[in-house]
């Protein structure tokens, strides 16, 4: 028992050293285990809610019970066959840097009390802006995440704008629920932000686009930003940005991408050419904790034109005057909404550095590799039916037998029920979507320790549980 907030040497060291281990211990056993581990509210409630004790006990003792009776019971977003919404695997080294970061307790928000870590943030930014084809002068900031890089965007645009009244947004069908929350906290009323509807490969339909822009501006309202999707969360779909950069220009609307899934992808030749004009967005959203297989938190927002940033979020403090060096020494906190912030560079750095772009590139590839594999192994199989052309690493599909006419009130209910197998009964985890309405299962195929077994024998289970189902049929009255 103590009355103090410190340790021994000895006693730091050998915790961290319990900690490692135990971590190392849940990587290594990972492929053996469910991708998805969950426990009701009730179950929970009993197991861990509790008052704060009053005097402490041995630290083993407590991360051991966090490593057993915490950590575990969720979705594990770095197992093989963790296909679910979009996840990733981190890197050890990125791991690491992040435990580091920590350990040195940086607040990385101003260049007076972080000037290395700012130096390296500048360093790994102007990596994504080259990576992404931005002139000199582009730049940006790493954020919690595509939420966050959305929220900055959206600011700089109204910014830019002239902070009109009646502003507008517009967006897909198919974007994700970040940016209308973004355009909403922003202050763009719920009835101007418009969805546009998404075409049969579900990228933002042009002329229906078009035509809203016109429609709002004849009834005095004021549209001031498109935001187009690389990479939907959906489908993996990319909006024509090449078209849409054009539109944008032509209206004076600022264009934001959100690649906060597909963005990555830019590194490999493949990803070039689905996301070319990209380039031409006046903001981009980036998670690295997506696709460049970094740990939470490490999203991004890039923009064409720094100053845009500059101008929107700039205030004075007379608390922090002090941090002012002059203009070749920056200010993460003028650039977006947080003024604490985390060291959140490092660990893309220590990756990179340790790993090498060749690597980075090979794993991002083979992501693309096997989905292209598994649309292939469904279009083939007698029972799978193809519900999106797979463009980046998303692969959509339903059990739907070619020798059986089933309607689409039972084709639903048996979707929807042999997931709920996969759920509980299958080691894999599998999402699902809805697609112009119609329901879908879904397969996000990122993960660089994924093989092609994992993908195969989660098909194969998905085509065994839709048989299974089928002939059950008392659960699809």
């Amino acid at each position: 028992m103590t009355d103090t907030l410190q340790m021994s040497r000895e006693e730091m060291i050998d915790l961290g050293r319990k900690v490692v281990d135990l971590v190392v211990q849940r990587i290594e056993s990972l492929p053996g285990e469910n991708a998805w581990e969950g426990e009701f509210r009730q179950v929970l409630e009993e197991q861990l809610r509790e008052d704060p004790p009053e005097f402490g006990r041995p630290a083993a003792e407590v991360i051991e019970r966090a490593a057993r009776d915490v950590l575990p019971i969720t979705a594990r977003n770095d197992h093989p066959r963790f296909f679910g919404f979009i996840p990733s695997s981190p890197t050890w080294p990125g791991v690491l840097a992040d435990f580091m970061a920590a350990g040195h307790h940086i607040n990385q928000c101003t260049w007076l009390v972080a000037s290395g870590p700012s130096q390296l943030e500048l360093t790994v930014i102007d990596w994504f802006r080259r990576w992404i084809g931005y002139p000199e002068g582009a730049g940006g900031l790493f954020t919690s995440g595509g939420s966050a890089a959305s929220v900055d965007a959206f600011v700089a645009a109204r910014d830019a704008a002239g902070h009109p009244e009646r502003a507008c947004v517009y967006m897909s069908d198919q974007s994700h629920s970040a940016l209308p929350r973004a355009a909403m906290i922003v202050g763009i009323r719920r009835e101007c932000i418009r969805k546009i509807q998404s075409d049969a490969n579900f990228r933002m339909d042009m002329d229906a686009l078009v035509r809203a822009v016109a429609r709002d501006r004849d009834a005095g309202l004021a549209p001031i930003a498109v935001a187009a999707n690389a990479g939907t969360a959906s489908t993996g779909s990319v909006d024509r940005l090449e078209e849409l950069a054009d539109f944008c220009r032509a209206q004076g609307l600022w264009l934001h991408v959100d690649a906060a899934y597909g963005g990555f992808a830019v590194v490999t030749e493949q990803g070039k050419r689905h996301l070319r004009g990209i380039e031409r967005a006046d903001s981009i959203g980036l998670d690295a904790h997506k696709w460049f297989f970094q740990p939470y938190e490490a999203g991004c927002l890039l923009v064409k034109d720094e100053s845009t940033l500059r101008n929107a979020f700039m205030i004075g403090s007379d608390v922090l005057q002090d941090t002012v060096w002059g203009a070749n020494h920056p200010n993460f906190s003028d650039l977006g909404l947080q003024l604490s912030r985390s060291v959140r560079s490092l660990k893309v750095w220590v990756s990179v550095q340790t790993f090498g772009m060749a690597a980075f590139r090979r794993s991002i590839s083979r992501g693309m590799e096997l989905s292209a594999r598994a649309e292939t192994y469904v279009r083939g199989s007698p029972v799978l039916e193809a519900m999106n052309a797979v463009t980046l690493g998303i692969v959509c599909f339903r059990f739907n037998p070619a020798d059986d006419d089933l309607d689409e009130t039972v084709l639903d209910k048996v979707n929807r029920a042999l997931l709920a197998r996969m759920f509980w009964d299958d080691p894999a985890f599998i999402s699902s979507t809805l697609l112009h309405g119609v329901f879908s299962l879904r397969m996000c195929i990122i993960n660089h320790t994924t093989t092609w077994d994992d993908v195969r024998e989660t098909l194969e289970a998905v085509e065994r549980f839709g048989k299974e189902t089928l002939l059950k049929g008392d659960s699809l009255a």
